[in-house]
């Protein structure tokens, strides 16, 4: 009969009491090792853009054995990130996946393991990893707590992508409204000097700029900056003219 673990950690208490991501996610594998004694590490994979990384680990086994993975770009860790399926080792001794990766893990010490997918199938895939020093030594086990401890991992990256998507808009936008700014001044000047409507003084603003290949903006800028002899609010400041 399987071993129930402890309940796992109400997420809502490990947001309040972390102040980011890092910690939060550290604090899961934290409570994984709790769940389950009979593990000495747990790690947290995350993909990057160049190549997978260990964000976190508790305990002592993790982080050589992820490294050796993402070294020869194969492993359980990396087939549970990839595929977004629980992959679990009964004893490294006798496994013949992933080449010469288990004989390494039995020479750290480490002959058992699982790793469970985390955000699977989203920009931030990622695997909650196990160790455990004997063989068979997490098939008692039952795995509902950690499951929902990747989930809530799953959650905490998503709202993090989300926070992180939203200040990149943001940004955005407040680029668009600073250009916008800028180009709406200098319509006004061309309105001003060529007595011409706004339509015709954005039409001129336009072929000036594509006569001298130039952005807009920069050359809006550029306008700006000579008639009232400093650059706009907003702008960047042009190398003087030759």
């Amino acid at each position: 009969m399987a071993h129930q673990a402890s309940a796992s950690p109400d997420a809502t208490s490990l947001l309040l009491s972390t102040h980011t991501v890092e910690d939060f996610l550290r604090a899961l594998a934290d409570s994984a090792l709790a769940l389950y004694p009979a593990a000495d590490g747990c790690g947290v994979t995350l993909e990057r853009p160049n190549r997978p990384l260990t964000v976190v680990s508790a305990g002592i086994s993790a982080p050589e054995l992820d490294e050796a993975q993402y070294g020869q770009d194969d492993g359980p860790c990396l087939e549970a990130l990839r595929t977004g399926e629980e992959v679990m080792v009964e004893d490294m001794l006798s496994e013949e996946r992933w080449g010469p990766y288990p004989a390494y893990a039995v020479s750290r010490g480490t002959r058992s393991s699982i790793s469970l997918p985390i955000a699977a199938r989203t920009r931030t895939v990622g695997a909650l990893n196990l160790y455990a020093p004997k063989p068979a030594g997490l098939d008692d086990a039952d795995l509902t707590g950690l499951r929902a401890l990747a989930s809530q991992a799953t959650g905490a990256i998503a709202l993090a992508q989300r926070m992180a998507d939203t200040d990149e808009y943001v940004a955005d936008l407040l680029r668009a409204l600073r250009s916008r700014s800028i180009i709406d001044q200098a319509i006004g000047i061309i309105m001003g000097r060529q007595r011409c409507t706004a339509e015709e003084a954005f039409t001129t603003l336009r072929r000036a700029s594509q006569h001298r290949n130039i952005k807009l903006r920069d050359l809006c800028t550029e306008l700006i900056t000579n008639i009232s002899g400093k650059p706009p609010s907003g702008g960047r400041t042009l190398p003087p003219r030759p």
